[in-house]
């Protein structure tokens, strides 16, 4: 019985091995058939995006601008461009690159490409070369449209930048340096960032698809080779690309060419109010949640905020059903929105929702503004007084604004928080104080726990500004 119990014992051992053997093959072929198919399917998909940039690339246009300049003049913001020095006078160039819009020759493209040109040089695709005309330029947006004599291009197809996806592969398309019809692939970084400090109104498509100089004005397709954004700017320490790209989003861009092409100019729509982001210590002040949303710091008089019932304090989280995060966003939906346009707002007054419907007027140029003022007091370490006549006339205030502070004691909590004096202050704890007494009268109830909430004012705006006592 011990002899048989090996013997069974041996076989069931060689069966197994030649079991796990079989099994390997199958499992290899399998593999391999897998490995073959996702092979297949990356070469389809390849082959697809290639047919698409293909088909895309015949609206992608080269641009050349010129400018003759005296001396060392102005440059055209453009870090390709060259001198061609004369006698007297000299050339500079720069490059960029544009999307054909209309089958008639409208292209659109960056303001600091073609806004400062004498002579604007397009080339297409098929090397044809044209003579653009200037329609219309938006600093405040860094959007231009040049128009050719031209007829049956091929313009790019339309995207829809509200619904492009952080981490949504793209495609950037133009000249970098000169290199005509490069293509470049990425993703989706992030959206709607705004205070970087490269146009007045900010909501950039950030995207690590490669852009370089020359790149400006050209197009940021998705795969479906469809434009959702203008290439415009890099983040740069050495002038090249770091994987750091901005765009503005199409939807931005072609109200704004809408605009020139009709008018030449671009038409914002204007609220009347001063607005703030909210940090976490003005949303525990204020009793919200959390600090989406604007604040409301100013609500100009005769404004169409005014006319339609907002006031200080109210914090806008909603522009016709979009939401607001912060107040370049807030700012940026109204603009967006056009003057003489409904909107409807919705805010928080109070701790409670209300919906608030405005017609908004045109926003006009930024006149000159006079600096700044503010105010604070003895417990604060300011001391303050009443608004004379004079300061009144001089700093351009109404009558019972505020009061102004006179001085601040180095190292105080007025002094951290960065008050000094000539500065006015209008609110302490959301009440108004319209004279030192008032002033006064409002600090006597503070809570040193929770701190003191001031709103300040001057002619560029106002600001809430809490300062910690302890």
């Amino acid at each position: 019985m011990k002899i048989k119990t090996k013997e069974n014992t041996k076989l069931l051992a060689r069966w197994s091995i030649l079991l796990l053997f079989w099994i390997m093959i199958g499992t290899f072929a399998h593999s391999s058939e897998i490995n073959e198919t996702a092979l297949q399917n990356m070469i389809r998909d390849s082959k697809a995006r290639g047919a698409m940039v293909e088909h895309v690339r015949e609206a992608v246009v080269h641009i050349r601008v010129e400018k003759s300049l005296n001396g060392s003049g102005n440059n055209l913001q453009n870090p390709s461009s060259q001198n061609n020095h004369g006698a007297k006078q000299f050339k500079k160039q720069g490059l960029g690159s544009g999307s054909i819009m209309s089958k008639d020759g409208y292209i659109l493209t960056n303001n600091h490409v073609v806004g400062d040109a004498d002579r604007i040089v397009v080339r297409l695709h098929d090397g044809q070369e044209f003579d653009a005309e200037l329609i219309g330029a938006d600093p405040p947006s860094d959007i231009a449209v040049i128009k050719i004599a031209a007829i049956e291009l091929h313009p790019i197809q339309m995207g829809n930048s509200d619904e492009i996806q952080v981490g949504e592969t793209v495609i950037a398309i133009g000249n970098p340096f000169g290199l005509t019809q490069t293509v470049t692939l990425g993703i989706i970084s992030a959206k709607g960032r705004s205070n970087v400090g490269i146009t007045d109104y900010e909501n950039f498509i950030q995207t690590d698809a490669a852009i370089n100089p020359g790149n400006s004005g050209g197009p940021l397709i998705n795969l479906e080779g469809k434009l959702v954004g203008v290439n415009t700017a890099i983040f740069s320490k050495n002038g090249g690309y770091q994987g750091i790209g901005f765009s503005v989003p199409v939807n931005m861009a072609q109200i704004i060419m809408q605009d020139l092409i009709a008018e030449g100019k671009v038409s914002r729509g204007w609220l009347g109010v001063g607005i703030q982001d909210i940090t976490a210590e003005l949303a525990q002040a204020f009793g919200v949640e959390n600090t989406k949303g604007s604040l409301i710091t100013k609500v100009m008089p005769s404004s169409p905020a005014e006319t339609a019932g907002l006031k200080k304090g109210d914090i806008v989280i909603r522009v016709n059903q979009r939401k607001v995060k912060n107040s370049s966003q807030l700012r940026n939906y109204i603009a967006e929105a056009g003057a003489w346009v409904d909107v409807t707002l919705e805010v928080i007054r109070e701790g409670k929702s209300e919906i608030i419907k405005v017609t908004l007027d045109e926003l006009k140029s930024a006149s000159t503004t006079k600096p700044l003022k503010t105010q604070s007091s003895l417990v604060l370490g300011i001391l303050v007084q009443d608004m004379s006549p004079d300061v009144i006339k001089r700093l351009g205030y109404d009558p019972g604004t505020g009061v102004v502070i006179t001085e601040v004691e180095s190292g105080s909590p007025a002094d951290q928080v960065g008050l000094q004096a000539g500065m006015v202050i209008a609110e302490v704890n959301r009440h108004p104080v319209r004279d030192e007494k008032e002033f006064q009268n409002a600090l006597k109830n503070i809570n040193t726990d929770q701190g003191v909430l001031l709103l300040m004012v001057g002619p560029k705006g106002s600001q809430y500004i809490i300062i910690k006592l302890r």
